[in-house]
C-alpha cells in the first residue's frame, strides 16, 4: 500500500498578522486548508510577505454575483479587493428553489442567468459552486422566489395553506445549507407579502439560528424608520436575528435607528462606500400591478402606446414625488445595462439625456426601452444629496456595520461598487482617513459577517481557522473603479489563498478553483 503524501506546509513569513483583536508581527502557517501551529523552518513553500498585512479573507455580505462569480474576470475583480466569500440570494430573488427561470428573467439586469443551475433547489445550487470558482459563495433562501413558486406573482396575502407550503420550502433550503432568508420588499412578489406572512416565513430560521436579511420596504432614506420598525417586529415575533441590506440614509439617522432597533432585537446592517445606488429600471418606472403580470406579459403590455400613457399619467408622478428621487429624477438616473439591440448608445446616459436625444420624454423612452428589452434594463441612481467620505464613515464605524457591495456585474456601464467597494474600505477608511484600524477592518469585513452568516471557521487567522488569507499592501491599496470606468481593477491586493490554495499570485489568477458553496455551520 502506498503511504499517503505528507500535507504541504506553506509559510507566509515576515508580515503583520491582523485579526479582529489586533495586529502582531509573525509568520502564518497553512496546511490542509487550515491555519496551523508549527515551525516555519520546516515549511515546504515559503512566501516572503514583508511589508504586507496578512488578513483573513473579506466577506461581501450583499452581492449579486450569484452567477457572475463563475466568470474568471469577476472572480479576479473580487479577489483583487481581498474578497474571498460572497453572500448571494439577496433581495428575495435568486435561482433556487425551482428551476431558476423566474430570477433569470426578472432579475436579468442584476444577476444574469446561471450557466449550469436548472434546479431543483439550494443543495444543487451550492454544489454547482464547489470547485467551480476561486471565490466561495454562501446563499440565502430568497423569499420572493419562494412566494413565486407557491403563489405565482399575484398581489394580496397568501392563504394559510400557501404559507405552510412556503415554510416547507424555506426549511428545505436551510436543511440544504442556506445561511438564512432574504426578502426584497420593493420588488415583486415580495412587496405583496405583509408583515405577518414574512414573520411566518422566518419561523423556520429560529431552530437553526438562521439570519433574516432584508431589503426593507419603502425606499430607505427618510423612510428608513418605518422599514426598520417592520424589521424589528418580524425579528421579535419570529424569535430570529436580523440584518438590513444596503442601509442608506443620513449617517446620523442610521446610527440612531440602528441603536434603537438593537435595544429590541439582535440586528446588523451593511452598506457600501458610495452615495449612488443601482437597481432595475422596472422597479422605478412600472406600477406593481403591471409587474405582477410577469416579465413577458408586462413587456408586451408596454408595447401598447395606451398602456404607456396610463403609466405616464398614473405612476411617473409618484416617482417625482418620492423623497429619494424628486421632480428632477430623470437627470439622476443613468442607464447601466440595456438588453435590447439598437440601444447600445444608452448606457452611460441619464434618462433625461437619452430622452432629449430621442426627441421624447425621458419616461416615455424608458418605457419603450423596457418593452424592447423584456424589462432587462439596469440603472445607476444619484441621490438628491451625495454624502462625502466623512459622513459615510459615521455609519461604517458603527459596531453593527459589515461590508456589502450590492455589487452588480451586468451591463456596459455598471455601478463601480462591484469593483471597488472593499478596496475603498481599505484605501479610504483605513489607510488614508484612519476611521478604521486594520483590526477594525477585519472585525467589520471578515469576523463579524462570518459570525452573523454562520460561515464556520472563517474570519480569523487563529489555528484551526479555514485558510482564506489575503495579503494587503497598505501603501498601495487603492480602488480604481469610477462611475466612468466602473470595471477598473483594484490595486494593492496581489496574493490570496482560499482554503489554503493560492488562487491569486502577483495580481493574476492562478487557475486554482478552491472556492465552494458554503453551507451554514460547516467548515
Amino acid at each position: 500500500m502506498t503511504a499517503a503524501a505528507a500535507p504541504v506546509l506553506t509559510a507566509l513569513r515576515g508580515g503583520t498578522l491582523v485579526d479582529a483583536d489586533g495586529e502582531r508581527p509573525g509568520d502564518l502557517l497553512l496546511a490542509e486548508g487550515r491555519v496551523v501551529d508549527g515551525d516555519p523552518a520546516g515549511a515546504d513553500v515559503v512566501v516572503d510577505v514583508t511589508g504586507r498585512l496578512v488578513l483573513p479573507g473579506l466577506v461581501d455580505a450583499h452581492s449579486h454575483a450569484d452567477a457572475a462569480v463563475l466568470d474568471p474576470a469577476v472572480a479576479l475583480a473580487l479577489l483583487r479587493q481581498g474578497v474571498t466569500t460572497v453572500v448571494a440570494g439577496q433581495d428575495g430573488v435568486s435561482f433556487a428553489p425551482g428551476d431558476g427561470s423566474f430570477a433569470t428573467r426578472y432579475f436579468a439586469a442584476l444577476n444574469g442567468s446561471h450557466p449550469t443551475y436548472r434546479g431543483p433547489g439550494v443543495a444543487a445550487l451550492l454544489a454547482g459552486y464547489d470547485g467551480a470558482s476561486p471565490v466561495n459563495v454562501g446563499y440565502l433562501v430568497p423569499a420572493g422566489t419562494v412566494r413565486e413558486q407557491v403563489c405565482g406573482l399575484r398581489p394580496g396575502p397568501a392563504t394559510a395553506a400557501e404559507v405552510a407550503a412556503m415554510q416547507e420550502l424555506v426549511a428545505a433550503g436551510l436543511a440544504d445549507g442556506a445561511l438564512g432568508l432574504s426578502t426584497g420588499l420593493d420588488y415583486v412578489p415580495g412587496l405583496f407579502a405583509g408583515t405577518e406572512e414574512i414573520t411566518a416565513l422566518c419561523r423556520p430560521l429560529a431552530p437553526v439560528d438562521g439570519l433574516y436579511v432584508t431589503h426593507m420596504r419603502g425606499g430607505y432614506e427618510d423612510n428608513a424608520a418605518a422599514g426598520l420598525d417592520e424589521v424589528v417586529a418580524i425579528c421579535r415575533d419570529a424569535g430570529v436575528r436580523g440584518h438590513v441590506s444596503h442601509l442608506h440614509a443620513r449617517s446620523a439617522l442610521v446610527r440612531e435607528l440602528v441603536d434603537r432597533a438593537r435595544t429590541q432585537v439582535d440586528l446588523t446592517f451593511d452598506s457600501y462606500p458610495y452615495s449612488r445606488g443601482s437597481s432595475l429600471l422596472s422597479m422605478l418606472l412600472l406600477p406593481p400591478t403591471l409587474l405582477a403580470e410577469g416579465v413577458g406579459a408586462g413587456a408586451a403590455a408596454l408595447a401598447d402606446p395606451a398602456v404607456r400613457a396610463e403609466v405616464l399619467d398614473a405612476w411617473v408622478p409618484v416617482l417625482a414625488a418620492r423623497a429619494d428621487m424628486g421632480p428632477r429624477w430623470a437627470e439622476q438616473v443613468r442607464y447601466a445595462h440595456v438588453a435590447a439591440p439598437g440601444y447600445e448608445e444608452l448606457p452611460g446616459l441619464t434618462l433625461a439625456e437619452a430622452g432629449e436625444r430621442a426627441g421624447t420624454s425621458a419616461a416615455e423612452l424608458g418605457l419603450r426601452v423596457l418593452a424592447a428589452s423584456d424589462l432587462e434594463v439596469g440603472v445607476v441612481m444619484r441621490t438628491p444629496v451625495e454624502r462625502d467620505d466623512a459622513e459615510l464613515a459615521v455609519a461604517f464605524t458603527h459596531p453593527a456595520h459589515v461590508g456589502g457591495s450590492d455589487g452588480i456585474f451586468r451591463g456596459a456601464v455598471p455601478h463601480p461598487r462591484a469593483y471597488g467597494t472593499f478596496a475603498r474600505y481599505l484605501q479610504v477608511f483605513a489607510a488614508e482617513r484612519g476611521d478604521l484600524g486594520w483590526a477594525d477592518v477585519v472585525r467589520h469585513h471578515s469576523a463579524l459577517p462570518a459570525e452573523r452568516f454562520g460561515l464556520a471557521g472563517r474570519g480569523s487567522l487563529r489555528p484551526g481557522a479555514v485558510a482564506d488569507v489575503v495579503l494587503v499592501d497598505p501603501a498601495a491599496v487603492a480602488a480604481r473603479a469610477t462611475y466612468d470606468e466602473p470595471r477598473a481593477l483594484a490595486e494593492g491586493v496581489d496574493d490570496v489563498w482560499v482554503a489554503g490554495v493560492r488562487v491569486l499570485a502577483d495580481g493574476a489568477l492562478t487557475g486554482a478553483l478552491a472556492g465552494r458553496g458554503l453551507r451554514r455551520g460547516v467548515r
